[in-house]
Order: structure tokens, then sequence, then C-alpha cells
């Protein structure tokens, strides 16, 4: 008998497995009606709509209006709710209980503790507000009966000239809940070469850290933040797919980064959702995923921005499996490759595979068994 594994899964069944997430923006994963309480709480009057319903319609509306200027209006707003302690920590723990709900069970949420310094708070007492957050949510979880564990990745905003000094922050706290660094913001203009100095801290103190690059700005982007600033995994990447070339008879040629980013198992944080809102395919179908999945780039499915994109990890994979036809075995070696690349040591991210994430996929292909 044929395996059912070769079925597509069901959207529970997409629900219930086991997903690693790499690339998430916490002020880009609000609750609407978080983000309404919150204003109230500190007299912030700006917000373009004032019930939930509304207020979350026009993000996603707002992030898919082709307006450069409208999509950054939509940060403004979370973040101008992420000034306090109170906030940071609300928003920190509704993230993890968020993403645990959806059947996340290990992710790495990134956000810029510079952007949250309005209201009088150091950069140190941001970085602790969400991470004693992120605990909370992971409590809440495990008592609502989900599991997560959620490792910070700190950014800093490659327009502004902070990179060092974040790094060093990340450095700091490595032990006590971040995992690793990033930089974001735009692509053009901001070359990741200007933040030479972060990465070379990095690299000598043996962390970890991923680069915004190949989202908007294509190749040479890539090409930056690997040979030039040494990053271990590349934030989207998606335009890697202009370094290769596919024939006619369906033969596929690779470009010499193309080929170095797949020889080396550069971990590649696709954001399908996003990825289409900012131009970078023009439907999930002509997505760069499904050539990549086809051609064993380390590549791995993300949400970015869960509120602007009205997405979940769950709506990913689900557009993926009616998009490419995935099956529950896609669906695993997506979340593997996630799991393999993540910033916590081997032998967790060894154990989180082998006793959470396979046995989880090989609940799920049996089920057809006892029905």
């Amino acid at each position: 008998m044929t395996s059912q594994t070769y079925r597509p899964p069901t959207a529970d069944q997409i629900r219930r497995a086991p997903k690693a997430l790499l690339h998430d923006h916490l002020d880009g994963g609000l609750r609407p009606g978080t983000i309404i309480e919150l204003a109230d709480q500190i007299g912030y009057e700006n917000l373009p709509e004032r019930e939930t319903d509304k207020l979350g319609v026009w993000f996603r509306e707002a992030a898919d209006s082709g307006s450069l200027e409208r999509y950054l209006e939509t940060f403004a707003h979370t973040c101008a709710v992420m000034q306090t302690r109170d906030g940071l920590f609300r928003v920190a723990a509704e993230c993890a209980e968020d993403l645990a709900e959806d059947g996340v069970v290990y992710a790495e949420v990134r956000y810029a503790p510079e952007q949250h310094l309005e209201s009088g708070l150091t950069l140190e007492e941001v970085v602790e507000a969400v991470n004693e957050g992120f605990r909370e949510g992971e409590r809440r979880a495990h008592a609502n009966g989900h599991r997560i564990r959620v490792g910070a990745l700190l950014t800093a905003m490659r327009h502004a000239a902070r990179a060092l000094e974040i790094a060093e922050l990340a450095n700091r706290y490595r032990d006590s809940g971040v995992v690793g660094f990033d930089i974001a913001g735009a692509e053009a203009g901001y070359p990741p070469t200007r933040h030479l100095d972060a990465f070379e801290y990095l690299k000598r103190e043996n962390n970890h850290f991923t680069i915004h690059a190949g989202e908007a700005f294509g190749l040479p982007s890539i090409w930056q933040a690997l040979q030039w600033c040494g990053a271990d995994r590349l934030g989207h990447g998606v335009r890697i797919i202009d370094d290769i070339e596919v024939a006619e008879d369906g033969s596929v040629a690779l470009g010499r980064l193309a080929a170095y980013v797949r020889d080396k198992r550069i971990p590649l944080e696709l954001c399908p959702s996003s990825n289409l809102q900012t131009g970078a395919a023009a439907s999930y179908a002509e997505h760069p995923i499904g050539l990549l999945r086809r051609l064993h780039f380390r590549a791995t499915v993300n949400t970015d921005n869960r509120l602007m994109s009205g997405t979940s990890m769950s709506r990913e994979f689900e557009l993926l499996v009616d998009t490419f036809d995935y099956t529950l075995d896609d669906m695993q070696w997506f979340t593997v490759n996630a799991m393999k690349s993540a910033f916590i040591p081997f032998d967790e991210r060894l154990a989180m595979i082998n006793d959470v994430i396979k046995p989880g996929y090989a609940e799920l292909k049996s089920e057809w068994l006892f029905k």
C-alpha cells in the first residue's frame, strides 16, 4: 500500500505539527487588541483605528499597499507602544504564547533595542524586560499544554551607527536568553560592510549572527553579508535566485555565489508572504522557495512580521502545501533545516530534532492508520 505520508496534511495537522521559526520580528507580531490597550495606557493617540478588527485590517492593508512609507508607518505604531518595561514584557510574553499555540516549539525572535528608548529605558532594561517576557510566555504556554523555547536576536539598524554597541550588548546577554545578533533596515545605500567592526567583534567572541540580505537589494547584498561580514545565516536571502538559471528544458545552472551558498549549507530565512509584499515574487507559485527546496538549499520557512502579513507559521505552511503539494515530509524537512540552523548549542539542537520534531511528525504521519 502507498504510504499516506504523501497525502497533503490537513490544516489541523499543519497547526499541530512541531515547527521551528528563525525569522520573526517582535515589533511585527503584536496582537491588535494589545496595541490599543497599551496605547490607552501610555496616552498614544495616533493609532489609525480604535477597534481591534479594524486595526488588524489596517496593518495588513498598509503592508500590502505597495507604499514603502505606509509600510514603515506600521512599525511606528507598534514601536510607539513598546517603550515601557510593562509594554515590552507583555508583548514578549504574548509573542511566546501565540507562537506556542500555533505549534512552534522553537523560535528566535528579533528586535532592535535602540528603538525602545523613548521613555527613558536603557538598552539593558529593554533586553531584560523582553527576556523576562519570553520566559513568562513560555510558562503560560506550558500551563496551556504547549512547549516552546524562545531565544532573542538583538538587531541593530543598518542606517544607524550603534551596531557595535548592540553587538556588545548581545554578547553580554548571550547566557541570559539572547542567542545572536542581526542587522535590519533598508538594504539599498546601507550595505552590511558599514558595520564590519560589529561583525569582527562577534567573530572574535565566537558569537552567532545573521544579516538581513538578499531581500530587496539582490546578490551584492548576499555576497557582502557572507564574504565580507561572515554571516552564519541570511535573513531572507531570497534573491539568491538571481544567480540560478533555469533553461527551457528544465535543467538548472548555479552561479558561483549560489553554488557556494548551497555547498556551504548556508541557511536561508525565507518568508514567503512577506516576500510577496516586498515584491520578491509575484505569487506563491512563483516564489523561489519551490526551486530552492527542489535543489536542496538549506531553506527554512518563516513569518517575518505576523501582524503586517496577517500570517502565522501554520498559514505559511498551508499556503506552501496548497501551492506545491507539500507533504508532512516536506514540512519536516523545512523544520529540521531550521533547527539545524538555530543559534543554540549543537546537543540542544539535536535533542530538539530527535526528541521533539521527528517524533511529532512520526505521530502525525501515522494517524491514517487509526481512522
